[in-house]
Formats: C-alpha cells, structure tokens, sequence
C-alpha cells in the first residue's frame, strides 16, 4: 500500500511534465508519420510516340505515364504536340525521296524533349487512316512502299520504332471514343463516403464521339439496347474492370475534303464545266483540273462522259447561299433506304442515339472559326442563323476581315459548316431537341481529343511495367496509427484542461 501511495504521489506532483512529455510525443509522432507517409516517390515515367498520318496532315503527339499500371490502363497525358510541315503521306506517293526531309522537324523536336536516356525504351508508332485507306484501295503496292519509306526514316532515330501501319475505320472510331472517356474520367467509378468500394452500377455513363477528317467521318458511341441488328458494327471493350458493347462505323470518303469533290462532281454534270456553287461566296472564283476530281474512289459514282477533254480545267463561281448549298449536300447522304429499323444513310445501320457526344477534329476546327463551339453560342438555330450570314458575305469582304487564314481553308468553311450541319441532322438524325447533347472538344485537360490517345492507351497494355514502388506503409496501417495519435493528443488536452478547472482534485492526497 505504501508502495502504490508513492506511485500516486509521483504522478501527482509530475502530472504536468507527463501530459507534456505525451503531448510532444503524440504531434511529433503525428508529424513523423504524415512526412514519412507523403514523401513523394521518385518519378519512375515512361514516354510514348504517335504519329497521326492523315489525309490532309500528319501530327506528332508525344505521351508520358507512369511506369506502373492504374486499373490495368496506363495513366497517359499528352506533353508535346508537333505539325509535320505539309500535306498528308498519300501525297508522297511520286517523291518517297522527300519523306525523310518531311519528319525531320517533329522527330528532332521528340528527340529533344524526351530525355537523352530513354530514348531507345520509348516506343513510336505511325496509324495513317482515310487517305492511306483510299490509296490502298487504288493501288495496295504504292501504299506499301509509303509506308516502307517512312519505317525507314523514322527507325533512323534512337527511338524503339514499333511499325507504321494503316488503321481500320472501326479502330479509329474505337480509339477516339476511347479518348474521350479517358480524359473526362468517364470509365472511373463513383465512391462515396459510405460506399468505399463501387458497384457495377457507380460506373459513369460514356460520351458518344464524333469524328471529322478530310477523307473519313466515324460516330461511336454505347447503344442503351446491347443487341445489334449489324455485327460489323459492335465491338467489345473491357475498360477499368467493366464490360463496353460500342456502336462504330466509319464512312470513307465522307470527310469534309472528299465530301466537296463529291459534290462538285455531282454537280458538274451536264454542264460545260463551269459551277455555279451556293457552297462558296459570292465573287469567289476557283479553277481545278478534272483530273483532280476523279483520281479518287470517292468520286467515281459521278464520273461521265463530258463534250470536254478531261484534263481540261473546271471552274467555280461562288454564289453564297446556305440553304442551296445544304440542298445540294443532301443529294451525298441517301436516306431513302434502310434494310434496319434505323439507319443513318446510304444503308448504314444506326442504333437510337444515347448520352452526350464529344465531336472533335474538323467538327472543332470548323465551329471554331465560326465562334461556335461554346455550350451557349452552340444552339441548332443558332447555328443555322450563323451559317445563313456567314455564306451570303461577299468573298471580297472576307478576305480583308480573315487575311491571316489560308485561302484554301477560308473560301470552304461555308461548305464545311453547312455539311457538318447535314451530316449530323439528316446523317446521323440529331434534332433540335437532342442537339444539346453534342459538345464540340478541341482539348481535354490540355490533351487534344482524337484518336491517338486511346491507341497509346491500348498499346501501354503491351509494354512490361516494373515493380510498383511502394509507399511506407500501407493505408489501413496509415489511417490506424493516424487515429490513434490523434485520439492520445486529444485525451492529453483534455485532462490538461481538467487539471486547470479543478487543480485540487490531483493536489487532495498531498495536503
């Protein structure tokens, strides 16, 4: 009893030194826990290379991630994006010679940016899409060759060269919608605060994606009814632990560029070679060899017989007139005709549409000159009204208020506009009503939306991962020993503040 009677005596004459020993001991302890749990891990990245060989242009992208795998997906951000100076590679198809001079610029820039010592981990590859896929069709030999001559040049650099290939329609429309839904975060799962673990049904609803190039348009997007009446049209993905069944089709020869020679060979038909395009202001004047016109497959259909020779020139005389012209485009989309319960033209199966869709590439591009692209300037009258004032201002006018854009671009953004107009209303049968759900994307969290991102997305499935570097200790250990010296501290404040109201409670065995 005299033992535990000295006890108590210590601790009552020390309880102020002990509460504060514990108190520095409890937010040292904290401290040392929080700085050691955060320290940031040393950046283990990896770096990516893709090539977008278009019909018009070729861009560069340059992506990084970490090395170790997210949810079975790279965790890819675009760093670097480079125009190669030029047109698309088709056009190489007579000068290969020249190939190499053409990716210097944009191969030296990836070469700069990347570091010296990762060069030959980093994996680059070329998709060329439209304009690679319709000189395939022409001449399979030619196409061949292009492309061996760019394998060529690119794998003179230190980088590891994985191939230059043409991609399907269907790829191109599956890796923009993937795109999409990556940077808007859309394949993530929801969580709560009380349900820290998400069910099958937290997972967001998808964008649908739009895609506009010079040769080629695609439209992808998750149907609400998973069967489908045109299995070429469905494909599978299994993103982020979910199951995806995708609607894609992509239209050949229904980009913006071969759209107009479609039209202009249409309307060249009994005439002697003179137009009269609505599509083009008025006091606009263009002239192109005949030859231009049906060296493509695109325009074939319309080829004839002409009291002309056929190298003999053509010409265009604008007349600027928005509904004309949108009379004359929809003579390219044939909606007559449909073996499905729904199509979108020409025989095209088309499910209902569903959700929000992203429309990217030339959609962007286009809407954007036309200042058009915000949520509230994006109306569907809106836009028609634009669109009407814009093709009826005279070319000579146009011309002094736009000199800075290239004549080529500024003389077909009428047409542009009105077919982007067509194809998404009477093509792809958006309406007034459902026109709210479209959202023109140039860029995403500063990473331009197209296809690359989803090909570099799919092809980081392929290269090995390292060991994950760990962090000190695990989160359940984290949020345990958080817990713990939190609760200390705070039973150290508040016998601390009993002991200062009622002193004489801890001093009564001392008097």
């Amino acid at each position: 009893m005299r033992r535990e009677s000295e006890v108590k005596i210590f601790c009552s004459k020390n309880i102020l030194g002990i509460l504060g020993f514990s108190s520095v001991i409890a937010v040292v302890a904290l401290l040392a826990l929080g700085l050691t749990q955060n320290k940031p891990l040393p950046e283990n990245v990896k770096f990516g290379i893709v090539l977008d060989a278009g019909s018009s242009h070729t861009n560069l992208y340059i992506y990084k991630w970490p090395a170790e795998k997210e949810n079975d997906t790279g965790v890819v951000t675009q760093i670097e994006e480079c125009k190669v100076k030029g047109p698309g590679i088709s056009e190489f198809a007579q000068k290969l010679s020249e190939i190499d001079i053409y990716l210097t610029a944009c191969m030296e820039r990836a070469r700069k940016v990347i570091p010296t010592s990762q060069h030959t981990e980093t994996p680059v590859y070329l998709g060329a899409t439209a304009g690679m896929r319709l000189l395939r069709m022409e001449n399979e030999q030619l196409a061949d060759k292009i492309l061996a001559a760019v394998a060529n040049s690119i794998s003179s650099y230190p980088f590891d060269f994985q191939g230059a290939r043409i991609i399907t329609g269907q790829e191109e429309g599956a890796y923009g919608w993937i795109t999409i839904n990556y940077l808007l975060g859309r394949f993530t799962q929801k969580l709560s605060w009380f349900n820290l673990k998400p069910s099958e049904g937290d997972t967001q609803e998808t964008y649908g994606a739009l895609d506009l190039g010079g040769a080629s348009t695609q439209i992808t997007f998750v149907p609400r009814n998973e069967t489908t009446e045109s299995s070429n049209n469905t494909l599978r993905f299994r993103l982020y632990g979910k199951n995806y069944d995708v609607y894609t089709h992509s239209f050949l020869c229904y980009g913006k560029d071969q759209a107009l020679l479609q039209k202009l060979s249409k309307d060249l038909q009994g005439t002697n070679g003179t137009i009269r395009d609505p599509c083009f202001h008025s006091g606009y004047r263009r002239k192109m060899n005949m030859s231009d016109l049906y060296e493509a497959p695109c325009t074939r259909r319309f080829e004839a017989t002409f009291p002309f020779l056929p190298f003999a020139e053509v010409e265009i005389r604008g007349t600027g007139n928005y509904r004309q012209c949108r009379r004359s485009i929809l003579q390219l989309l044939n909606t007559s005709y449909c073996p499905y319960s729904s199509c979108s033209f020409n025989g095209i199966f088309l499910p209902p549409l569903q959700g929000n869709f992203g429309a990217f590439s030339a959609f962007y591009y286009v809407m954007e000159f036309l200042n058009l692209t915000s949520e509230e300037q994006s109306a569907h009258k809106k836009m028609i009204n634009t669109l009407e004032k814009f093709c009826s201002r005279p070319w000579e006018e146009l011309q002094m208020y736009f000199g800075e854009v290239k004549e080529k671009y500024l003389s077909e953004y009428c047409f542009s506009g009105t077919y982007i107009l067509a194809l998404l209303l009477n093509g792809y049968h958006f309406t007034a009503e459902s026109w709210k759900n479209i959202h023109f994307m140039g860029k995403v969290r500063s990473t331009s939306v197209g296809w690359t991102l989803g090909y570099m997305l799919n092809l980081t499935n392929m290269i090995p991962s390292e060991e994950p570097l760990s962090t000190p200790l695990s989160h359940s250990t984290y949020v345990f020993l958080m817990v713990l010296f939190s609760l200390m501290l705070v039973i150290v404040v508040i016998i601390g503040i009993f002991i200062f109201h009622k002193p004489s409670y801890f001093w009564k065995d001392m008097v």
